[in-house]
């Protein structure tokens, strides 16, 4: 039992990472409502994903290599990114193209930054170092490396923390939808009295 710890942890932190609305549920609800198309809020997931992976993956592998990382520069490399990918969107809507909402690279970076500036990938040390850093084998896992174990953990983060940010992204735009539903439908009835 005492192997599976660190497991349920990192699955546990993920959980945590899902309910908080700056990793991107807020957003992915945003498209749902914006498309009024439930399945959007689906495909949202999938760059949230990607950027969630990125952070946690650098944090992971510099752990499991013995590496440190400046979080600073990792902020400031996620924030020139997302400064460029809205500097091409502000000069699209300058040149005439019709505004459009944010593209998944935006999602992506947006999605990484803030992985990024709250520690996601820091906040597994705990669960990574007796992983990686231990002596004995981990059973039930075919290559045991400390790079195979980081990777598997930043999986298990990720599907934990995208399985509740789904959760969360679809109540949400419910809740929105149907909040703009009563709100309507009072709208029309202040107007007929």
């Amino acid at each position: 039992m005492s192997s599976l710890l660190p497991w349920l942890g990192i699955a546990g932190i993920g959980a945590l990472h899902g309910l908080n609305p700056a990793t991107g549920w807020a957003l992915a609800a945003a498209w749902g409502v914006r498309s009024r198309d439930r399945t959007q809020v689906l495909r949202a997931l999938m760059p949230i994903a990607a950027g969630h992976v990125a952070s946690v993956a650098i944090a992971g592998a510099a752990m499991a290599s013995g590496l440190s990382t400046d979080r600073f520069m990792l902020q400031v490399l996620a924030g020139v990114l997302l400064a460029v990918v809205a500097a091409y969107h502000l000069l699209r809507r300058k040149a005439g193209c019709l505004p459009t909402p944010a593209a998944h690279a935006g999602l992506a970076l947006s999605s990484f930054m803030m992985s990024t500036a709250h520690g996601a990938g820091l906040m597994l040390a705990p669960a990574l170092i007796p992983l990686c850093m231990g002596n004995a084998p981990v059973r039930g896992t075919v290559a045991s490396g400390p790079l195979t174990l980081a990777l598997a953990a930043v999986g298990i983060h990720t599907a934990a923390m995208l399985a509740v940010t789904g959760v969360m992204a679809s109540v949400g735009c419910r809740g929105f939808v149907a909040v703009a539903r009563l709100l309507q439908s009072l709208r029309r009835k202040l107007s007929s009295d």
